[in-house]
């Protein structure tokens, strides 16, 4: 099978979807599948004025993106086009492209673009939000500046808008690929037929079998960011003074203040590579994912699930779909710092209980989240529109 990628890298060219597409890209080359790219990169646009205010048009319409993608087709012959992201550089307009040259499309979908400006489902202010699938539409992300920029709030609604409107991006992909069940019912939900959803969870890390100790640290891992609730998480820790917390990850701008004013009883360690990052899983006895929005698939969870430890996280969106209650880890309210500390003191005070719910977790990983599993869901979904 030859399958061509679309896809507009985030300016770092590192980021979570980066690393999701080029490991299903891989997955199917070591399958025997040829994968081809056709590829833009946000960095071509980073500190440049002019840059950004030519994105604003290119995320409507590009027809150097639109070339360029015919010809790749012409020249490839893909049997199958998946897309992941398409701004600012390539454009929704690409899909009309696609479909002209008798290519059946796969979108697969880490966040809520299709229906939020922002994908995130977030205001400005970090709260849930879904106004933008009310009356009014993309004109409540201007009247809310979800992006704290009114000119940037505004090129996100308009390039919504024509997504939606002109484009047909909820409408042109043969499949529309989500990561949990929950997301799965919010696509039905706003229009999205369930014959055209599939869902394929995040591909898991690559961790060997080990013997797993208990560890002693309580551990957060990802974007130090207000909706990633580290805020409760070092409220948490600062109610909890005998036990030891890490922060790995980098810090959010509006939150550069924390490092200086952590708990005595929590080290912030930064971004780590992959060798220290498996280090301090093996050091945890319980992973905390206290996020404050939807998540598309917290690949956090599921490391830590391989690692054989508990999750802590809230009872919302993707990571709901993931722990269950008790079984692998304990679900609390998103936002409620005392409930969040009360499940933190429970679970470490209680080493057996953290043993049974990491292996539940590992078990669980191993079967619905391996690797073959979601090569097995891929293949049916490329098959089913070819």
């Amino acid at each position: 099978m030859k399958v061509l990628f679309i896809h507009n890298n985030y300016a770092s060219n590192n980021s979570g979807e980066e690393h999701a597409a080029e490991g299903l890209a891989k997955l199917l080359e070591d399958n025997g599948h040829t994968v081809e790219w056709y590829r833009r990169s946000s960095a071509e646009i980073a500190n440049s004025t002019i840059g950004k205010l030519k994105a604003f048009f290119t995320g409507i319409w590009n027809p150097n993106a639109i070339r360029g993608v015919k010809q790749k087709i012409d020249e490839f012959q893909p049997d199958v086009v998946q897309i992941q992201n398409l701004y600012p550089l390539i454009s929704p307009a690409v899909l009309l492209a696609v479909k002209s040259k008798g290519i059946p499309i796969i979108m697969r979908c880490p966040n809520y673009r299709l229906f939020c400006p922002t994908g995130l489902h977030l205001d400005g202010n970090g709260n849930i939000c879904e106004q933008c699938l009310t009356s009014g539409r993309e004109l409540n992300c201007i009247k809310k500046n979800c992006e704290n920029n009114i000119p940037k709030s505004i090129g996100y609604a308009v390039r919504n808008y024509t997504a939606r409107t002109i484009w047909g991006i909820s409408e042109q992909a043969d499949k529309y690929i989500v990561q949990t069940k929950f997301q799965k019912e919010k696509f039905i939900k706003n229009g999205i037929p369930e014959d055209k959803m599939a869902i394929i969870p995040g591909l898991p890390p690559d961790i060997p079998d080990q013997k797993v100790a208990l560890g002693e640290k309580v551990i957060f891992v990802g974007r130090v960011s207000p909706e990633k609730g580290v805020l409760d998480f070092l409220e948490a820790a600062r109610n909890l003074p005998d036990i030891r917390f890490e922060i790995a990850g980098s810090i959010d701008e509006s939150l550069s203040y924390i490092e200086a004013n952590l708990p005595k009883n929590v080290t912030w360690v930064g971004f780590l590579n992959k060798q220290d990052l498996n280090n301090l899983y093996r050091e945890a006895r319980i992973v905390v994912v206290p996020s404050k929005w939807y998540e598309g698939f917290p690949n956090v969870i599921t490391r830590a699930m391989k690692f054989g430890k508990p999750v802590i996280t809230t009872n919302l969106g993707a990571m709901a779909s993931i722990i269950d209650h008790k079984e692998n880890g304990l679900l609390v309210e998103p936002g409620n710092q005392n409930e969040l500390k009360k499940a933190i003191k429970y679970l470490y005070e209680n080493p057996s209980l953290c043993q049974k719910y990491g292996k539940n977790g590992y078990k669980k990983s191993v079967s619905i989240y391996s690797v073959n599993s979601i090569y097995k869901e891929l293949i049916k979904t490329y098959t089913s529109v070819i």
